[in-house]
């Protein structure tokens, strides 16, 4: 019954944005709001930007719009909205062309197209993105278009808007034959954007050519009708009903464009370029309306390689849409998907979908020339860690010495299709690193497009994943067997930050119980900086730069503590783990374990457990494996 109350709710939001009046009326609330007669290009970019704009680390823009389905594309979206939805909002030339995604399978192009429709739906439905038109109009034309040409200079003036466009031949025919030309009589409504009603949104897709009408763009002949008012030229006999029509003041998709039999290509050079096109026995009817298509990019260059296709190339603006290269962004593709599967309830343990990611990612990137950067280097500075010897900088740099990288590599659906295959086949309710690692290698023989020079590369990127996985699951473990880790690790920095401090400033360190002055804990220090490869020689600078920090920290008025210097944070993780690794070592492999090192291991999946969401079987199957890595 709840469920029926939300319907009816549903029902009556619905019935309250219908209004229709006069089209003086309109004329009163286009003067007190301008944007309602925006055009469709405009209108989709301000529902882009309604819904708000983030910087990365990166300073890359993240428009919240896509970020609910789309990860890790930030910088091709950023380059969508600013170079062709932003510019052609402003009614630059580029409003006149042709919007291609043009990138690999399992992309996001498809999920591009189907976030603007669906958003330009919902956007309809607010008073910002309120869409009114002629009442009748099979085309739900800008009432505007009523406006003499003539009158048109002054009446822009007056409104602070700009007039485009010609009355369609059906409302030309009735404003003369229902409102005998007056104009200020005609109604006018708010009409809802609906892929599924074909308002505002339409969608194309290309079958075959010997069966599919040009009708099927531009509406038909009504041939019911035509002995009722004797001429094809009445738009009484003509359906205007083809998607180009419908898709008016909105999106229209063109799916497999460049497929398409060149004759329904030829109506798109009208279109763009004039706003119009050509449809049965009637003057050229204008349009207003984003065209989108998409394709891969082997189509893309067949399509420019042919010399018929030359009048198109001109009219189109193609913006690439890359795989996504950072990790932990392919992770939440792997999570979204999974969520939407019957397969959920199955525990995934923690990592395990960051090594299918990586070795997505792997797959991805292409060799740099820097000195001393390889692939792994490369994609963890993509995904924001901190790598020595680099710089934010070198991260532009990267991205520019390769503009084609994202375009080829392993892409989403097959990692997910071997993920659900280690999903289905699973009898211990959960699956690990090991389980996906596995199954992606097993299906590598399976996939279609994959040469045997390609998979010795892909099952080289496996191993260089199961070893990023092993230092993850080490690291993991050794956490759980400190009980109070953070407390254990602040503890050990702030008597190294102490130690910096006195040796910096040529002072002493007075111990805490005998109050007796002594001299920095050189030992302990170098301890520590030796984790991280500072040698004798720059031990100085590092612990100036440490100090250098605190300052900048308290200047601001922030505190400096364990996360706030990843080198130093680093050092301290390896110092704990070098101190435990005997310990771990000894009760993870121990076959008969004593009564102490039990409790112990109790203690430690416990923690896995609560801590690291772990399953009590996903938590003992890691330590009997960080057992075996640490007896090798």
């Amino acid at each position: 019954m709840d469920i029926l109350k939300r319907i009816a709710e549903q029902r009556q939001r619905e019935e309250q944005l219908a209004w229709e009046g006069p089209f003086v009326e309109y004329l009163e609330m286009v003067q007190r709001n301008p944007e309602l007669a925006q055009t469709a290009h405009s209108r989709v970019y301000n529902m882009i930007k309604k819904s708000g704009v983030e910087k990365d680390d990166q300073g890359n823009k993240n428009y919240l719009f896509f970020s609910r389905e789309l990860f890790g594309l930030e910088r091709p979206i950023e380059r969508l909205v600013e170079e062709y939805f932003h510019s052609s909002a402003r009614r630059l030339d580029v409003r006149k062309r042709i919007l291609l995604l043009m990138g690999p399978v399992s992309g996001g192009k498809s999920t591009i197209v189907t976030m603007l429709k669906r958003g330009m739906e919902a956007y309809s439905r607010t008073d910002a993105g309120a869409v009114y038109a002629i009442k009748g109009c099979p085309m739900h034309e800008e009432p505007l278009h009523l406006i003499p040409h003539s009158m048109r200079p002054e009446v822009e003036k007056e409104l602070g808007v700009r007039i485009e466009g010609n009355l369609c031949p059906s409302c030309r025919m009735r404003l003369k034959e229902d409102y005998d030309g007056r104009i200020e009589d005609m109604v006018v409504e708010r009409v809802l954007f609906s892929e599924d009603d074909r308002t505002g949104i339409g969608t194309f897709s290309p079958s075959d050519p010997k069966s599919q009408d040009i009708a099927d763009l531009t509406g038909s002949i009504d041939f019911a009708t035509i002995t009722e008012y004797g001429s094809e030229s009445d738009p009484r006999a003509y359906r205007f009903d083809g998607e180009l029509n419908k898709a008016n003041r909105g999106i229209m998709e063109f799916q497999e464009m460049l497929k398409c039999d060149e004759k329904f290509l030829w109506n798109l050079l009208s279109l763009t370029q004039e706003g119009n096109f050509k449809a049965g026995r009637f003057a050229l009817i204008s349009a207003d309306e984003l065209i989108i298509a998409h394709t891969n990019e082997a189509e893309y260059k067949s399509f420019i390689s042919n010399k018929k296709n030359e009048a198109l190339h001109s009219r189109i603006i193609v913006m690439p849409v890359p795989y996504n290269l950072k990790v932990s962004e392919e992770e939440k593709i792997y999570e979204k998907l999974i969520r939407q599967s019957d397969l959920s309830h199955i525990h995934i343990a923690p990592h395990a979908l960051k090594a299918a990611a990586t070795f997505s990612i792997l797959t991805r990137l292409k060799d740099s020339k820097k000195q001393g950067m390889d692939l792994v280097k490369k994609m963890r500075l993509y995904d924001g860690e901190t790598v020595e010897g680099y710089k934010d900088t070198d991260v532009d740099e990267l991205h520019n010495e390769h503009l084609d990288e994202g375009m080829s590599g392993i892409d989403p659906r097959y990692v997910i299709n071997r993920i659900s295959s280690a999903l289905i086949r699973t009898e211990a309710n959960y699956i690990n690193a090991l389980d996906i690692l596995r199954a992606i290698k097993d299906g590598l023989d399976q996939h279609p497009s994959i040469s045997t020079g390609e998979r010795e590369r892909c099952l080289n990127f496996i191993s260089i994943s199961r070893k990023e996985y092993d230092e993850l699951a080490k690291k993991e473990v050794q956490k759980a067997f400190v009980y109070s880790y953070e407390e254990s690790a602040k503890t050990l920095m702030d008597n190294y930050l102490d130690n910096v401090e006195a040796y910096c400033n040529w002072m002493k360190i007075r111990d805490p119980l005998t109050g007796e002055e002594l001299e920095p804990d050189e030992k302990l220090m170098r301890s520590i900086e030796e984790q991280i490869g500072i040698s004798e020689n720059a031990k100085k600078a590092f612990r100036e730069e440490i100090l250098i920090r605190i300052s900048a920290y308290a200047r601001k008025g922030k505190k400096f503590d364990y996360n706030s210097h990843d080198r130093l944070r680093e050092a301290i993780q390896k110092k704990l783990f070098a101190d435990l690794k005997d310990v771990v070592k000894i009760t993870t492999s121990s076959k008969t374990p004593d009564e102490s090192q039990l409790k112990k291991i109790n203690e430690v999946i416990a923690t896995l457990v609560d801590k690291y969401a772990y399953t009590t079987a996903s938590a003992n199957e890691l330590l009997r494996y960080v057992g075996s890595l640490l007896n090798r």
